[in-house]
């Protein structure tokens, strides 16, 4: 007829996790009620594609074999939105048309004019991630010509980076 919030409480019974729910009493035989959970579960980084709920209505009263239960498995899907920033420092630069690199030297000023490129990715949530792979293809050749001499690559914050055999080819 009318609806009603339920108490329930958490608890633990052989190392599973319950939540008990009072729907109340008295009943009348034959009394049909409907209930809508709704469930807020966290710490599900690690629970795989899908978590399984085992629901049970049980009666104080007399045993009765009517206690049934079913199990209820829902998709899990994260969900992260990821952030990619980048800058240039200088932010512009303009290279002398005439411009001629020293052949042979070691040093970094004959080889042109020193460009450095951060790139940052955040994650902006709502969940964790992991195993995120970051592809970033610099044009470092203009036909015969280089563009851009790549010469070392840096991360922070733990990640691992690999590099294309290109870079610092003349050990700069």
């Amino acid at each position: 007829q009318g609806q009603e919030k339920l108490s329930c409480n958490p608890k633990k019974e052989n190392g599973t996790h319950v939540v008990l729910c009072e729907l109340g009493n008295p009943m009348k035989a034959g009394a049909r009620i409907t209930v809508d959970l709704e469930l807020s579960v966290s710490g599900l980084e690690d629970m795989g594609d899908a978590i399984t709920f085992h629901l049970q209505l049980r009666s104080k009263n007399s045993p009765s074999p009517s206690n049934a239960s079913v199990t209820v498995t829902v998709p899990v899907e994260a969900e992260a939105e990821m952030e990619l920033r980048g800058t240039s420092l200088p932010a512009t630069t303009v290279l002398p048309t005439s411009w001629q690199g020293v052949e042979g030297s070691r040093r970094l000023e004959d080889h042109g004019i020193k460009v450095e490129h951060v790139y940052e990715l955040h994650n902006k949530g709502p969940g964790t991630v992991s195993g995120v792979t970051l592809n970033l293809a610099v044009p470092h050749l203009l036909g015969d010509h280089v563009l851009l001499y790549l010469l070392e690559l840096g991360t922070e914050g733990g990640m691992d980076c690999s590099h294309h055999p290109a870079l610092n080819p003349a050990q700069v």
